[in-house]
């Protein structure tokens, strides 16, 4: 038999809607043909949900769920079509479920999570299924983390779009609660200056040197001198994307690694989910629509 590849089954499911799962068997009996497994999905009735599959879903709810001991979290994203539908009852009953699965079951990864089985006796994936044939929208199991620490974790959650998991040691639930709360507000992409990855770093040092190279006030300047201007510049670009160099959301005289100093305190990880980041979104041009459906009539 084949080796079914992740490839082959992310090119089937995008082209049948179907779960992970069942494109996973589909090209497990075929032997790895991707026609073939096409059409027995079909045959099968798996491929019904195809025309929502290819809609965006890039509205939905971010969820979080804590163990008993605030110890474990998942942070857990669910998209949907349009706001409304991420609103109703059954489509955030469902992600809380998912949510509440995954904090169980721990799974390694989506695939995972989608094959595990909620309190119904049904998968993620066949509940999922079923809400889309109800609901007749496009419904995403997006994305999932799992976050342990030694210490019970921080959260924020700022209405349905917006969930932070802070995993802090030292100071208080006020101190863990008010940098969740940063986190959702000014969105660091990392942690600390050492986090940040060595090419973006060499990236933005070559566009400051080039923007410096430019500036009329450095035209000769000493070497150092200039060197002093692009470092200067480097280290307000790593304060502005690091949660340490940021300016304290509630005290912006004060950095958050001073806060935490003075706090005895240490951030170890956070991790930060909003409803549809990363996902274009389709741009509606309701007036060149309506202009359409008149020169059709």
């Amino acid at each position: 038999m084949a080796a079914i590849t992740a490839e082959a089954v992310k090119a089937l499911r995008e082209r049948t809607g179907a779960g992970m799962m069942e494109c996973k068997k589909a090209l497990q009996e075929t032997n790895g043909d991707l026609e073939a497994a096409a059409e027995i999905m079909r045959k099968t009735g798996l491929a019904k949900a195809d025309k929502k599959a290819g809609r965006v879903a890039a509205e939905g709810v971010v969820v979080i769920e804590r163990s008993a001991d605030g110890r474990k979290a998942v942070l857990l994203e669910v998209n949907s079509e349009t706001d409304f539908v991420a609103r109703e009852a059954d489509f955030q009953g469902f992600a809380a479920a998912v949510a509440k699965a995954a904090l169980e079951a721990q799974p390694k990864d989506l695939e995972a999570l989608l094959a595990t089985a909620l309190p119904s006796g049904k998968t993620v994936e066949e509940t999922r299924r079923e809400l889309i044939a109800r609901i007749g929208e496009n419904i995403g199991v997006r994305r999932f983390e799992l976050i342990a620490a030694d210490a019970p974790l921080a959260s924020y959650r700022h209405g349905t779009r917006i969930g932070v998991v802070v995993a802090i040691t030292g100071g208080d639930d006020a101190l863990g609660h008010d940098l969740a709360m940063h986190v959702a507000a000014i969105n660091p992409q990392y942690l600390g200056a050492e986090d940040v990855p060595a090419d973006q770093v060499a990236k933005e040092r070559e566009i400051y040197l080039a923007q410096v190279a430019a500036d009329p006030k450095a035209q000769g300047k000493p070497a150092e001198i200039v060197a002093k201007m692009v470092d200067g510049k480097l280290r307000k670009f790593l304060a502005e994307v690091t949660l340490l160099g940021q300016p304290f959301v509630k005290d912006d005289k004060l950095a958050v690694a001073e806060v935490l100093k003075r706090a005895k305190a240490t951030v170890v990880r956070f991790v930060r989910y909003e409803v549809g980041a990363g996902i274009e979104k389709k741009q509606e041009n309701f007036a060149a629509e309506v202009m359409a459906q008149v020169r059709g009539a």
